[in-house]
C-alpha cells in the first residue's frame, strides 16, 4: 500500500476534527498558523484533493486581526466562528481579541495548537528546538478569565463529545468565547473514535426570567410616571429590537443609548435619544436596564433613591466583572429578546393611563428633535471649520451610504450625527475596548454579507493596533472590498481626554504636553492600502468630503479595497 493510500484510508484527528466543524455549521476557520499545524494543514490537503468538505480556511498573517475578523463575522452573521493560533505565543497576541468577544458576548470556538507532548518517536512529537521552550505548566490559564470553557482534547475517541460540549457552551447565554488546545501528537493520531457525521450530543438553550420577577416590572412600568430605558448592546439579537420598540412605546419611556455596541434602535426613532441619561436619573421613578454593563456614570449621576431599577440582559449583573455596584432591584436575567417579550405582554394586560402616556411620547419626541437640531448645528459649524471635525464627516458618511450598509465604528464616529435604520446597521468596539478590532472586524462584517457595503472608521491609533498590514494582505487575498476610514488626528485622544478628566488643571493641560498619546509625525496610511492593490487618497479640506467618500465608495463597488487618511491636525 502506497503513503497516499495510507493516508487517505487512516484518518487522523486532525482530518476527524475538520469534517466535524463542517458539520457543525463551521463556514470559516480563522488560522494564524505555526508548527503545530502540521497535521490540520495535511488534513486540509488530503480532504480537499478528495473532495471532502471542510470550513474554508481563512489564513490571517497576525492574531490581532484573525480574532477581528471571527468577531465581525459573527456579530453580523450571528453564527459561530473558529479561530486556530500557534500555541503559547498565538495565544499571547489573541488575548486582547479574546477580552472584546468575552465583553461583547461573541460566542467563538478560539483554539490554539499545543507543543508536543513528547521526547519520543511518536508522529508529532517533538523535533524542533522551540518544542521546550514553548511550553507552559497550564496553557489553559492564559486565557481561562475572557473565556467561558477550557479543555486540551487529550484523545481523538472524544473529540466529538468535546468540540459539541465546547460549541454548546459557546452558544450558550451569555454567550462567549471557549478555548480548546489541540496537541500535535493527538491531531496527528489516526482516528479511531467513529463516525463524527453524527448528531449533536448537546444543544444551547433560551431562558426567560422569572414570572413571578417578570410581573413585578411590569407592575413598576405600568404605574410609573416618568420611566426612561438604557441600554447599549441590545442589537446584539436583531430580533430583540422591535420588541424594545414596542415596549418603549407602550409605556411612553426614552431609549436612552449613549454608547451603544449595537444598533439597538432605528437612529431615528422617535424615542431613540442617543445621549447620556444622566439628567433624567433625576425624575426617574423606574429605570429599565438593558442590556447595558455601564448605565450611567456614578460620579456624576445617580437613580433616585426611591426609584426602581429594573436589570434585563443574559446576566444582569454582570457577575464576570469583579467590581459592579449599580443597583438592581429587580433581576431579570434570561435571553433579553424572551424577557422582553414577556414583559411587554404582562406591561399590556395592565391598564394604563393613555393620556399620560401620550404626554410622555410627545415629551420625548421634543427631547429628540432638539438633540437633532444640535447635531445639525454642529454639522454645520464643522463645515466650516476649515480642517476636519468629526461631525461634519459623519454627516458626510451618513448621507452617502445607502441604508443596507454596515458602519463598524472604533471611536471614529460622532454617532449622534447617524441616521442608520436599519437593524444591523451598526456596531461599535466592545465594553472591553482593547483597540485593533474595526479593521479586521470590518472584514468579517464583510465575510458575512458581500452583498453590503462595510465601512470601517477608527481612530489612527485604532488603525495602528490592527496590524494594518496584515489586515489589508487579507483584503487582497479574500477579495473583501471594504472602505476605512482613518481618523487622523496624530495622537490617541482617549489617553489625551481621560487625563484631562482626571487632571483639568493639571500639568499635562497646561504645558500642552501628553507623553504617550502623541502619535505624530503621522505615516501616509493611504500608501499602505495602496500597497495592497486598493484606492487611497489623503483628505484634509472639509469641503473634499463627500466627493471623497464618493470616490472610495465606487472603488469598494468595483471590488477594490479603500482607504481615506483624513487628516484632522
Amino acid at each position: 500500500m502506497s503513503e497516499h493510500q495510507h493516508r487517505a484510508d487512516d484518518r487522523s484527528v486532525a482530518d476527524a476534527y475538520l469534517e466535524l466543524l463542517h458539520h457543525r455549521g463551521i463556514e470559516y476557520l480563522f488560522g494564524n498558523g505555526g508548527t503545530d499545524f502540521g497535521p490540520i494543514i495535511d488534513a486540509y490537503a488530503r480532504r480537499v484533493q478528495a473532495d471532502e468538505p471542510v470550513p474554508q480556511p481563512v489564513t490571517v498573517p497576525h492574531e490581532i486581526p484573525a480574532m477581528a475578523m471571527a468577531h465581525g463575522y459573527a456579530m453580523v452573521s450571528g453564527r459561530t466562528p473558529a479561530v486556530m493560533v500557534h500555541t503559547i505565543a498565538g495565544t499571547a497576541n489573541a488575548i486582547g481579541g479574546l477580552i472584546n468577544a468575552n465583553r461583547a458576548q461573541v460566542p467563538m470556538l478560539f483554539s490554539a495548537g499545543r507543543t508536543p507532548l513528547t521526547e519520543g518517536d511518536a508522529l508529532g512529537a517533538r523535533d524542533m528546538h522551540i518544542h521546550w521552550a514553548q511550553e507552559s505548566f497550564d496553557q489553559g490559564s492564559m486565557a481561562r478569565e475572557w473565556v467561558k470553557w477550557d479543555y486540551e482534547l487529550r484523545a481523538g475517541a472524544d473529540l466529538v463529545s468535546v468540540v459539541d460540549r465546547a460549541l454548546a457552551v459557546a452558544a450558550t447565554e451569555p454567550r462567549g468565547p471557549v478555548y480548546l488546545t489541540l496537541p500535535r501528537e493527538v491531531l496527528a493520531a489516526r482516528h479511531d473514535g467513529g463516525a463524527v457525521a453524527v448528531p449533536k450530543r448537546m444543544v444551547p438553550g433560551g431562558t426567560v426570567a422569572d414570572p413571578a420577577a417578570v410581573a413585578l416590572a411590569a407592575d413598576a412600568l405600568a404605574g410609573a410616571r416618568r420611566p426612561i430605558i438604557i441600554t447599549r448592546s441590545l442589537g446584539r439579537d436583531p430580533a430583540a429590537v422591535p420588541l424594545l420598540a414596542a415596549l418603549a412605546h407602550t409605556v411612553g419611556a426614552a431609549v436612552y443609548d449613549p454608547y451603544p455596541t449595537h444598533a439597538n434602535l432605528p437612529f431615528d426613532h422617535p424615542l431613540h435619544l442617543v445621549t447620556s441619561p444622566e439628567a433624567a436619573l433625576a425624575d426617574a421613578d423606574v429605570v429599565l436596564v438593558v442590556d447595558s454593563d455601564v448605565p450611567w456614570t456614578p460620579k456624576r449621576a445617580e437613580p433616585r433613591p426611591d426609584a426602581t431599577v429594573i436589570g434585563l440582559a443574559a446576566d444582569p449583573l454582570y457577575s464576570r466583572y469583579p467590581v459592579r455596584g449599580f443597583r438592581v432591584d429587580i433581576n431579570l436575567p434570561g435571553s433579553t429578546r424572551r424577557t422582553l417579550a414577556a414583559l411587554h405582554g404582562e406591561v399590556a394586560r395592565r391598564p394604563l393611563d393613555g393620556l399620560a402616556t401620550d404626554e410622555r411620547r410627545a415629551a420625548v419626541g421634543r427631547d429628540a428633535a432638539r438633540l437633532r437640531a444640535a447635531a445639525d448645528e454642529r454639522a454645520v459649524i464643522a463645515r466650516g471649520a476649515g480642517v476636519l471635525q468629526k461631525p461634519w464627516f459623519t454627516r458626510c458618511l451618513d448621507e452617502v451610504l445607502d441604508d443596507g450598509a454596515i458602519i463598524v465604528d472604533e471611536l471614529g464616529c460622532d454617532i449622534t450625527q447617524l441616521q442608520r435604520t436599519t437593524t444591523g446597521g451598526f456596531y461599535g468596539v466592545s465594553q472591553a475596548g482593547v483597540l485593533g478590532w474595526s479593521i479586521g472586524a470590518a472584514l468579517g462584517a464583510k465575510l458575512a454579507a458581500p452583498e453590503r457595503s462595510v465601512v470601517a472608521v477608527m481612530g489612527d491609533g485604532s488603525y495602528l493596533f490592527g496590524a494594518p498590514a496584515a489586515t489589508h494582505w487579507v483584503a487582497r487575498k479574500m477579495d473583501l472590498p471594504v472602505l476605512f476610514l482613518v481618523w487622523n488626528n496624530a495622537k490617541w485622544g482617549a489617553v489625551e481626554g481621560a487625563t484631562r478628566m482626571v487632571y483639568p488643571h493639571g500639568w499635562a493641560v497646561r504645558t500642552g504636553s501628553f507623553p504617550f498619546s502623541d502619535l505624530s509625525p503621522s505615516l501616509d496610511y493611504e500608501l499602505l492600502c495602496q500597497a495592497a492593490g486598493g484606492h487611497g487618497e489623503r483628505v484634509e479640506d472639509p469641503a473634499e468630503l463627500p466627493a471623497a467618500l464618493e470616490r472610495g465608495l465606487k472603488a469598494v463597488r468595483e471590488g477594490r479595497q479603500a482607504l481615506l487618511n483624513l487628516v484632522a491636525h
